[in-house]
């Protein structure tokens, strides 16, 4: 399986390719949002990424970032894998990682991803509580999910 690289330093070429692969996966997966929600949530991810405690990626031979996980504590605040690299494993790969690495516990999911959804119950994650909106205040609700 593909190295687990933790950035501690991210350059401008790495936030540009966390940010393709975000979209990417976005646009394959939360199919709920709107183009003007995607464009408003990027900001978001951008920041997020900046000031994550541990954010791990997995790169192609070409050094383009495929897949990345962002964890807190002992909670997963984000994972995202590029469309054109999904069902490889690198998900699971990177989520495996952070609960042997990192004991991470929980995750939050919006209930409309059902892939997503899906993956986590996969991952040994259950649904404990409900949210009617996202952190932002939208109306996505949010799944919160623990091991």
């Amino acid at each position: 399986m593909e190295n687990i690289e933790i950035l501690n330093n991210i350059t401008d070429k790495d936030m540009a390719n966390i940010l393709e692969v975000w979209e990417s996966s976005v646009r394959a997966t939360h199919l709920f949002l709107t183009e003007e929600d995607i464009v408003s949530l990027k900001p978001c991810v951008e920041e997020g990424a900046k000031f994550i405690s541990h954010l791990a990626v997995i790169r192609n031979e070409e050094d383009a970032i495929q897949a990345f996980i962002g964890m807190h504590d002992n909670k997963i605040e984000m994972l995202f894998v590029k469309d054109t690299c999904r069902g490889k494993g690198l998900g699971k790969h990177l989520v495996n990682w952070a609960i042997n690495t990192l004991n991470v516990k929980f995750v939050d999911v919006n209930e409309q991803n059902e892939q997503g959804l899906g993956f986590y119950k996969y991952m040994g994650f259950e649904v404990f509580d409900r949210s009617e909106l996202d952190e932002q205040g939208n109306p996505f609700p949010i799944l919160y999910m623990r091991r």
